[in-house]
């Protein structure tokens, strides 16, 4: 059916005011939701380039395979260890390591992967990661950096059978005991030995004046 006006197009075709405005309406949310998108991303890119500017570490697995409650339990173990996991789009860790000691782990930012950052001890950090490897082999780790210096997996794994920091500590103060445990034993000698030598005088006169 033809309407007059309008020759050749059927009523269907004849679009009502309502439609261009919502076209319109439709248009302008989809550019505010690509603007918002666009200023999340660079927030991401620089909040993570923060993080890796500041880390002592940082680990590069891929969790393809690996179940939700699953990732949970190893970012709680790491959390203890004072590691941040997190997964990031590929573009924006390349994005975030720019400009900083982790720039040279852009090559493992390929198919879906977790980044560990470390702020504390990297050696306990890389000690859960292997751990949680060995019940987990599906979490594959890509590799990893100490500052500047980039890590093999064989290096993270060595890295990983270095004592913690807390074991250091209680190493270097197990050995501090030791000092002011002698220490005491010689200054306690000290009193008795001039105790011993007052005697020794005070019996000498007492011999003189007898």
């Amino acid at each position: 059916m033809l309407q007059g006006g309008a020759v050749g197009l059927p009523d269907a075709y004849i679009m009502a005011p309502e439609y261009f405005l919502s076209l319109a309406k439709l248009k302008t949310e989809r550019r505010d939701e690509e603007l918002i998108t666009r200023e999340e991303k660079k927030a991401t890119v620089a909040e993570f380039h923060e993080k890796f500017a500041k880390a002592q570490a940082a680990f590069v697995a891929s969790y393809q395979g690996i179940k939700v409650e699953q990732i949970t339990t190893l970012r709680s173990s790491l959390r203890k260890a004072g590691v941040e996991l997190k997964v990031l789009r590929n573009t924006l860790a390349r994005l975030a390591v720019k400009g900083t000691p982790y720039e040279g782990l852009s090559g493992h930012f390929k198919g879906p992967m977790a980044v560990a950052i470390s702020y504390k001890d990297a050696a306990a950090a890389a000690k859960a990661l292997t751990e949680f490897i060995k019940d987990q082999p599906v979490f594959a780790l890509k590799g990893g950096a100490l500052g500047t210096k980039m890590l093999t997996v064989a290096e993270v794994k060595v890295l990983s059978e270095l004592p913690s920091k807390e074991q250091m500590l209680a190493i270097f103060l197990g050995g501090l005991k030791s000092v002011p445990t002698g220490l005491a034993v010689a200054l306690s000698g000290v009193p008795r030995k001039l105790l011993y030598a007052l005697n020794a005088v005070k019996s000498s006169k007492e011999g003189a004046a007898a």
